[in-house]
C-alpha cells in the first residue's frame, strides 16, 4: 500500500477521502486490515456509515440466525437512485417477470462475504468497499457507480461462524501473532466457524433452503434482482487469487451470454490485480455445475454469479510453504479490489448487463428454455411434495396446486397435483432443480476418465446429481403443456387431511416427513401409540407398514382431537377408526403391534465424527421432527453414562481414536443393554472389528485389488471386491459366511427395501439414497442380522448423476442400511449418510425408523 495521509491510508486505494466519512479507526479503533471485526462491531461501523450518509446509504435488516444476530444489508448509490429505490426495486420485479419495464430500474451488484464464518478477511474488505464509495471524492469510477448502479453488500452472510472463529482466536493469540500454520490461533477445533449453528456448509444451502440464514439470504437478493452477484470466500493459504472465468464442467443451463458477462468482468478484474501485480488464476477448480452454490444459484436466476477465493492467512500472518508471508491486510485489500473491479465492470457497462439479464428473463418466460410443466403427483409422499413447491416458490418460481382426483396429460392424479411451469423467468433454475438428470459435458467426462486410467483424481469439485423430486421421494412427470391450477404461496401451511370416521383410535399412515413430525409430537405431548410392521385393512383402506394408532381410551378425553390438532399444525393425516376390527392384517391388539415411546438420544459431538454429518443428523432429528437430541463430546464416551439413553448416534467419521477402548466397550454394553446404536458411513468402520464385531461387515477393497496391503485406512481388513449380478447371487452371498474403490462423485441410487423390517417401513416401492466416497461393504448374512434397505442391481441402480463404471457394478445389491442384533439390543449402520446437507427428505422415514421407533421394537 503506497504511503497516504491519514485519511488515505482507510483505504486500499490511492485517492482523496471525505474526512466527514467515519474510518475504521476513527469508529472500532484499529486500521483496516490489521484486526479482525466482528460481526457487531462490522454491524457497528456500517451504522456509522449509513448515519453519516444517510443520502447515499441504506442498511436493511433482513433476517436473523439461529444464535439470535443480525443479518443485514446495504445499499449504496447516488442520493436521487436512494430516493426512489420503491421504483427501481419495482420495475427489475417487472423485467425479472419476463416483462418490459418502465425504464427505472437500475443494475444491481450484489456482494456477499464470508458464507462461510472462518474466511474472515472478506467482511473486512466489505467495510471498505462500502468506506471507499462513500468517501472517495472526485473519483469518476465511484461517481459512475454510484450514478449508474446500485451496489448492495451483504457484509458478513454468517454472523455465527464468524464470531465463533474470531473467539477462538482472540482466546489463543500471545503477545504477537504468529504466522506458524501450527500455532492454536490457526487451528480451530470443531466445530470450525465455516459452519452455521446446526453445522451446515450454508454455500450449498442455496436450493435446499433448509436454513434461517440461507431462506432470508435468498428473499432479499429476490427483492432486487441482482444482474451480478460476487460471492467472496477463501481458500488454503497457499493458493492465490481466484476469479471467473469458472473452471469445467459448467452446467449446460448457462448461456452464452452469461459466459461473454464472465468474461467482461474476468478480465476488468485481471486489470486491477496486474496493476497491483497481485497472482491470480482463473478457469481451475472451481466449476458452475451444482446448483446449490451462491455462484451458480444466481446464474441460474439470470445474473453472472461468481466465486472469489482469496488464499486465507486464517488468522493475522501466515507462513506459506515457499516461505513468505501472507498477512489479513494483504487478503483484505485483495477483496477489495476485486469487489471494486466486479462493481467497476458493471458501471461500465451498466445498459448491456440490464438488458441482458432482461432478455434472459424474457426469453425464459416466454418459452425459450421448455414449454410444458412440470406435475408433481399429491399421492406419493404428500407432505414432503407440498414442502417441495414452497421451497421452489421460496426461490422465486411459479407453482401451482389442483387438489384431486383429476387426469392431465394421460395420468391420473388421485389426491391432486403441483404443476411448475416451463415457461418463467427462472425456467433454466427450473430445469436444474427439477430434470431427472444434468448432463456433465461428454468432453470433460472423457477426459476424467482417461485421467482415472493414468491413477490421477477426477476434477469434480462437487455433486453430480440433485434432482430434487427424487430427493424428496415424489413422482415428477414432465407434461407437454400447462396444467391449471391455484398459486402456491411459500408461506402457506400445508393443509391437513382427515378421514375417516367413528371414536375408538386416530390412525398416523407412515408415508412422509410430516407424518413423523407428527408422531414425534405427540408422544412428546404424552399420547401412547401402537405400530405395526405389517399392513393392515379397515373399513375398506389399507394402512401401510410403520403406521401408529392412537387409541382414545389409552389417552383420555379428548385425546383423538388432540391428535387431530396437532396433525393441523403440522399438515398432516389422519384416519380415524371405529373399532379394532380389521378386514386383513393384524388388529390393534395383535403382538405385530407396539407400544411407541418416546427415544432419548445421544448423539457423539466433537473430533472424530464430522461437524456437517453431525449437525445434519440433528437439525433433522430436532427441527423437521421436533424430537430433542442431546450431544455428548466423543472424548467423554469412556466415561459417559449411557444409562438414561435409548438410542446413541455415531454420525460419518472416524471416531473410535477419540474414543478410545474404554469408549468403545461403554457403547458395546449400553447396546448389550438393550440400547439401539446407529452408525452412519464411514464411522461404522469402528464397529466392524475383533472376533465379536456389533457389525459383521466388511468394507471392499477396489475391483481388481490383490489386496497385498490388506489393512484398510481404519485399521480393519479389507474384503475382495464383489460383483452381485442379480438376485440370486445376492441370496448366495448372504448366505455365505489393497485399495479401495475409486472415490465416487456424490450420485442418486436407487435402494431396495426387505419389506420383513420395520426398518425399511415407508419404502415399500424402493427409495433413492446419495452416495459418495469409497465406502462399499459386504452383506450381512442371515446368521448375524439384516440388509434391511440395499441398492439395486447394476442395471438398476442410477436414479440420477454420474457414476464410474466399476462402482456401478460393485456397488449392485450391496448393503445401504443394515441391523445386527447385538445382545438385548441393535446395531444400526447406515453406508451412506442419509441426512446430507438435510436435502434428502425423502429418507426421513428412514432416520426415524432407526432413531424414533427402533428402541420401541427393541425392547
Amino acid at each position: 500500500m503506497a504511503t497516504m495521509g491519514a485519511a488515505q491510508a482507510q483505504s486500499f486505494l490511492p485517492g482523496e477521502f471525505d474526512p466527514a466519512i467515519p474510518t475504521v479507526t476513527d469508529t472500532l479503533g484499529h486500521a483496516p486490515g490489521t484486526r479482525m471485526s466482528t460481526s457487531a462491531e462490522a454491524l457497528n461501523y456500517l451504522e456509522a456509515l449509513a448515519k453519516a450518509a444517510p443520502d447515499r446509504m441504506k442498511i436493511v435488516n433482513y433476517g436473523e440466525t439461529w444464535q439470535g444476530r443480525p443479518l443485514n444489508y446495504v445499499i449504496l448509490s447516488a442520493p436521487q437512485n436512494i430516493a426512489r429505490l420503491d421504483a427501481i426495486q419495482s420495475d427489475l420485479a417487472t423485467i425479472a417477470a419476463g416483462e418490459t419495464g418502465n425504464g427505472s430500474a437500475l443494475p444491481v451488484t450484489w456482494l456477499a462475504y464470508s458464507v462461510h464464518g472462518n474466511e474472515v478477511s472478506c467482511t473486512d474488505a466489505a467495510m471498505m468497499m462500502a468506506y471507499h464509495l462513500l468517501a472517495a471524492k472526485n473519483d469518476p469510477r465511484v461517481a459512475k457507480m454510484m450514478e449508474e448502479t446500485l451496489v448492495i453488500i451483504d457484509p458478513v452472510q454468517n454472523p455465527d461462524g464468524r464470531d465463533r472463529f474470531i473467539y477462538n482466536f482472540r482466546s489463543n493469540v500471545g503477545i504477537e501473532p504468529r504466522s506458524d500454520r501450527q500455532a492454536a490461533e490457526h487451528d480451530e477445533g470443531w466445530p470450525s466457524g465455516r459452519v452455521n449453528h446446526y453445522m451446515f456448509d450454508m454455500n450449498r444451502d442455496w436450493f435446499a433452503l433448509t436454513q434461517p440464514e440461507t431462506r432470508a439470504k435468498v428473499k432479499a437478493m429476490l427483492s432486487w434482482r441482482p444482474v451480478v452477484v460476487a460471492d467472496v470466500h477463501e481458500m488454503g493459504g497457499d493458493s492465490t487469487y481466484f476469479f471467473n472465468p469458472a473452471a469445467e464442467p459448467i452446467s449446460p443451463n448457462i448461456t452464452q451470454s452469461q459466459r461473454q458477462g464472465y468474461e467482461v468482468i474476468g478480465r476488468n478484474n485481471a486489470a486491477y490485480f496486474d496493476q497491483m501485480g497481485e497472482p491470480y488464476f482463473t478457469r481451475e477448480v472451481f466449476d458452475l455445475f451444482y446448483p446449490g452454490y451462491g455462484d451458480t444459484w444466481n446464474t441460474h436466476q439470470g445474473a453472472i454469479g461468481m466465486t472469489f477465493e482469496q488464499g486465507s492467512p486464517r488468522g493475522l500472518v501466515f507462513e506459506r510453504s515457499d516461505g513468505s508471508l501472507l498477512t489479513y491486510a494483504e487478503a483484505t485489500r485483495n477483496h477489495f479490489i476485486a469487489s471494486f473491479s466486479t462493481a467497476d465492470a458493471v458501471a461500465q457497462n451498466a445498459d448491456q448487463f440490464l438488458s441482458n439479464y432482461a432478455e434472459y428473463r424474457r426469453a425464459n418466460a416466454s418459452g425459450a428454455a421448455g414449454s410444458g410443466a412440470y406435475v408433481i403427483d399429491l399421492a406419493k409422499r404428500r407432505w414432503n411434495a407440498e414442502a417441495l413447491a414452497r421451497r421452489l416458490v421460496g426461490q422465486g418460481i411459479n407453482v401451482v396446486r389442483r387438489e384431486g382426483p383429476v387426469s392431465v396429460c394421460g395420468r391420473s392424479y388421485p389426491r391432486g397435483y403441483l404443476a411448475v411451469p416451463q415457461a418463467q423467468g427462472a425456467a433454466r433454475l427450473v430445469r436444474a432443480l427439477l430434470d431427472r438428470n444434468t448432463e456433465l459435458p461428454r468432453e470433460f467426462i472423457a477426459e476424467q476418465e482417461e485421467r482415472r486410467q493414468e491413477d490421477l483424481g477426477h476434477e469434480l469439485y462437487d455433486v453430480t446429481a440433485w434432482s430434487v423430486g427424487l430427493m424428496s421421494g415424489v413422482n415428477v412427470d414432465v407434461c407437454g403443456s400447462m396444467p391449471g391450477g391455484a398459486p402456491v404461496s411459500e408461506d402457506a401451511p400445508v393443509p391437513a387431511i382427515t378421514g375417516g370416521s367413528g371414536d375408538f383410535a386416530v390412525a398416523v399412515p407412515w408415508t412422509d416427513s410430516g407424518q413423523a413430525r407428527l408422531v414425534t409430537l405427540a408422544i412428546r405431548e404424552g399420547m401412547v401409540g401402537r405400530l405395526t410392521d405389517e399392513e393392515f385393512t379397515s373399513d375398506g383402506r389399507t394402512f401401510p407398514r410403520g403406521t401408529v394408532v392412537f387409541g382414545a381410551k389409552a389417552n383420555g378425553d379428548g385425546a383423538l382431537a388432540k391428535i387431530e390438532a396437532l396433525s393441523s399444525q403440522v399438515g398432516g393425516e389422519t384416519v380415524r377408526l371405529a373399532s379394532s376390527w380389521v378386514e386383513d392384517g393384524p388388529n390393534w391388539g395383535s403382538g405385530s403391534f407396539t407400544t411407541l415411546t418416546l427415544p432419548k438420544v445421544a448423539i457423539a459431538w466433537d473430533e472424530g465424527v464430522s461437524q456437517l454429518s453431525a449437525g445434519a443428523l440433528r437439525f433433522i432429528l430436532e427441527q423437521r421432527f421436533g424430537l430433542p437430541v442431546t450431544p455428548i463430546r466423543t472424548n467423554r464416551f469412556g466415561r459417559t453414562d449411557f444409562a438414561d439413553y435409548d438410542v446413541i448416534l455415531i454420525p460419518e467419521g472416524s471416531p473410535a481414536g477419540v474414543m478410545g477402548s474404554s469408549g468403545m466397550s461403554n457403547l458395546r454394553s449400553f447396546v448389550e443393554r438393550g440400547g439401539v446404536l446407529v452408525a452412519v458411513g464411514r464411522s461404522l468402520d469402528a464397529f466392524t472389528r475383533g472376533d465379536n464385531p456389533m457389525l459383521s461387515v466388511t468394507r471392499e477393497a477396489a475391483i481388481g485389488s490383490d489386496l497385498s496391503d490388506p489393512e484398510g485406512e481404519n485399521g480393519g481388513s479389507l474384503a475382495k471386491a464383489s460383483e452381485i449380478e442379480d438376485e440370486e447371487s445376492y441370496r448366495e452371498a448372504i448366505e455365505d459366511e489393497n485399495a479401495l474403490p475409486d472415490s465416487l462423485p456424490g450420485a442418486l441410487l436407487n435402494v431396495v427395501a426387505d419389506t420383513n423390517s420395520f426398518l425399511s417401513a415407508g419404502y415399500d416401492d424402493g427409495g433413492v439414497v446419495n452416495a459418495d466416497g469409497s465406502s462399499v461393504y459386504t452383506p450381512l448374512s442371515r446368521a448375524n442380522g439384516l440388509n434391511a434397505v440395499r441398492f439395486a442391481s447394476a442395471d438398476d441402480l442410477i436414479a440420477s448423476g454420474y457414476v464410474w463404471s466399476e462402482n456401478q457394478r460393485q456397488m449392485a445389491f450391496k448393503p445401504y442400511l443394515m441391523a445386527q442384533p447385538t445382545g438385548e439390543g441393535m446395531t444400526i449402520a447406515f453406508a451412506h449418510d442419509p441426512s446430507t446437507r438435510g436435502y434428502l427428505d425423502g429418507l426421513d422415514l428412514m432416520i426415524a425408523n432407526a432413531v424414533l421407533i427402533a428402541p420401541s421394537r427393541v425392547r
